[in-house]
């Protein structure tokens, strides 16, 4: 057993922020559980394409409002707390944030920590 916690990452190298995002891994593959797990800010008035093509990723709302939309068919779907959205199919989809909003999230296989978003919004496979 062992124990973290978000105040131990931020401000180190699993701390990542971007223009519309921050972040904070938790949980990675040096970890050796097969799977990272994520505490994300999503900044209010963003939109990020994203499509997570080597990698499962399941998302769970613990605060503020948005969508997700699934760029194959369109459909939208409303995000506040209590929410959850998995892309079990490698799915593109384009997050919006009307307020702040902070999802917990988990990738399978496991991020390393250091990746980046493609152009296309996915991360490589872990090398």
């Amino acid at each position: 057993m062992f124990v973290k916690t978000l105040a131990e990452t931020l401000g180190t190298a699993d701390h990542v922020t971007g223009e519309a995002f921050e972040s904070r891994r938790i949980l990675l593959a040096r970890d050796g559980l097969g799977y990272s797990f994520h505490d994300t800010l999503i900044m209010a008035g963003s939109t990020q394409r994203l499509e997570y093509k080597n990698h499962v990723e399941a998302n769970y709302c613990i605060e503020g409002e948005g969508e997700v939309e699934e760029v194959a068919t369109g459909r939208r779907w409303t995000l506040r707390p209590g929410s959850m959205y998995v892309l079990d199919a490698h799915d593109a989809h384009i997050i919006r944030a009307r307020t702040d909003m902070r999802l917990i999230c988990v990738f399978t296989p496991a991020l390393s920590g250091a990746e980046t978003h493609d152009a296309d919004g996915s991360y490589n496979l872990p090398g």
